[in-house]
């Protein structure tokens, strides 16, 4: 793996720059985003860019199918996801998310009896870390909304698996064996001496995993010592979605963000989530405020929200298209919103998505309806046009923070490359499980930096940051 780095340096250094998802020109104009044709053919690129990756220790950070992913060697020839498989995807995660009364079969971890549909699915966005002494350079996702551990697969594999591109805890000094019943570990039952547990289905073995501390390097200048996390041993296929691991960055105490060491002029972590497979992000721990380094942000108060009080709730106050907010009442409107990275789409209260929706569809009425695409209902057919005016959506939090989002922001694209193609508002209804939870989808937060300063009880939004 030691070589991941060198060659994810190479591609981002040396390959051309892309302009997002489509070949075009535009600008925003009292309340409208004015979109241009340019005189470019909107044709699939073949390379992704290279952008800033935060101020001097933020990670790049890349979606899974970036041809310049460690992970997505081979893979560059994949299209990102159609709305419907992205919608699929969206309800499997909701449904661990928040549905907390549902019977959720499957795979259990037998000393909690915690379901496996509620650990963290293939993550969409990935960086390269280190762990162990010496470091061995590891590609993991990372999660605001995880079940509160750091997983990561370890050797021994099962027989016939790929073991290249896993941890092995033989090679590190730095290695320490939780034991049985001490504090950090969170098991009543061991099968060991050490802090370990086993995962089943149908009474066959799946996995044995142990709860370890060992350092974490996520940047040349930040080395996290003694930090936990799950060491997972495969009995049987790993998954095949070419990572690692999974960094949990939630607000449980054994977090990485709960690890970054703050001063009153620094924040836990930040990160900026590329649009899509050809450009780049960044994640970033212990950087400066925004505002210290001369960006305008916004930031909005921190919620809790029994019984997952390890994730991220802002508290969604007003929504705007234009220049006209939704002719609803505020309490009516407002909901605690819950912002998350593995979800795609944005979701609102049934009702409050109706008055979104209907307002929308007014705002758009001179153009041609295109038949709904998944879940999506509300969508356009603007192939062939040389222009298009759409309205902004703006989303506005308790403490003042709004997210005034991009046409592609507010948008999902028949042709991810081309905006003049089908396109359909990226929103829709929370399942009715949702107890009137919003959630921020990763589609609604590209480009911006996400700002999560912990110490302060607050999360900032800085525009255009990748």
């Amino acid at each position: 793996m030691a070589s991941a780095i060198p060659s994810l340096l190479f591609c981002l250094l040396v390959l051309a720059p892309h302009l997002g998802s489509s070949y075009r020109t535009g600008f925003t104009n009292s309340g409208k985003h004015v979109i241009l044709r340019s005189s470019l053919d909107s044709k699939k690129p073949s390379t992704c860019s290279a952008n800033p990756s935060g101020d001097g220790n933020g990670l790049p950070l890349l979606h899974r199918l970036s041809p310049c992913s460690p992970s997505a060697a081979g893979l560059d020839h994949q299209s990102m996801p159609s709305a419907a498989d992205a919608f699929n995807r969206d309800a499997l995660r909701l449904r661990g998310l928040l549905d907390e009364s549902a019977d959720k079969p499957g795979l259990t971890i037998p000393s909690t009896g915690t379901p496996r549909a509620t650990l963290p699915d293939a993550p969409e966005y990935h960086v390269v870390v280190g762990f162990g002494t010496p470091a061995q350079n590891l590609t993991v996702g990372f999660d605001t909304a995880t079940i509160g551990a750091t997983l990561l697969q370890c050797k021994p594999c099962a027989a016939g698996n790929p073991c290249d591109k896993v941890f092995d805890p033989s090679k590190s000094l730095s290695l320490y064996d939780i034991p049985c019943g001490r504090r950090d570990c969170p098991f009543t039952r061991c099968s060991t001496p050490g802090c370990t547990f086993s995962l089943t289905s149908k009474g066959a073995l799946v996995l044995n995993a142990s709860i370890v501390k060992d350092t974490l390097t996520v940047a040349p200048s930040i080395a996290v010592h003694g930090f936990r996390f799950a060491c997972l041993e495969m009995m049987s296929e790993a998954p095949a979605d070419g990572i690692s691991g999974v960094l949990d960055l939630s607000r449980d105490r054994h977090s990485l963000a709960s690890r970054v060491i703050l001063t009153p002029d620094t924040v836990a972590f930040s990160y900026c989530l590329p649009r899509g497979a050809e450009s780049q992000g960044f994640l970033s721990f212990g950087a400066a405020r925004p505002e210290l380094a001369g960006r305008k942000v916004s930031y909005a108060a921190l919620h809790r929200r029994s019984p997952r009080l390890n994730l991220y709730y802002l508290r969604l106050v007003e929504i705007s298209i234009g220049e006209l907010d939704l002719p609803i009442p505020a309490e009516a409107l407002a909901s605690d919103a819950l912002i998350e990275v593995q979800t795609t789409f944005t979701y609102l209260k049934p009702h409050v998505y109706e008055y979104l929706r209907d307002l929308f569809r007014w705002s758009m009425r001179a153009y041609k309806v295109a038949p709904p695409s998944g879940e999506l209902d509300t969508c356009y057919d603007l192939t062939g046009l040389t222009e298009v005016d759409v309205s902004t959506i703006t989303l506005t939090f308790e403490g003042g923070a709004s997210l005034e989002l991009d046409f592609d922001q507010m948008m999902y694209f028949s042709d991810p490359h081309n905006i003049f193609s089908v396109a359909c508002l990226a929103f829709a209804p929370t399942p009715a499980y949702g107890d009137g939870v919003a959630v921020i989808g990763s589609l609604a937060q590209a480009r911006t930096e996400v700002v999560y300063d912990i110490r302060g009880g607050k999360v900032g939004f800085v525009d255009n940051r990748c």
